[in-house]
């Protein structure tokens, strides 16, 4: 029996949120992209949304 990975979500204190493992993003135009390890904007300020830029670094984000 194959046993079922379990995706990781990691929150980065005053950055962005790590997902650890492969999964399908849909973006605001309905398109769907697979990405491995992605970095997620938790500030709202990144020129690469939903991806983090490290736009949080520059504006003091905390959270």
């Amino acid at each position: 029996m194959q046993k079922e990975s379990l995706l990781k979500v990691k929150v980065i204190p005053n950055g962005p949120i790590a997902i650890e493992g492969k999964v399908e993003i849909m973006l605001p135009d309905g398109n769907t992209v697979e990405k491995e390890k992605p970095f997620l904007c938790r500030c709202g300020a990144s020129n690469k949304k939903p991806y983090c830029d490290g736009t949080h670094v520059k504006i003091g984000f905390k959270g």
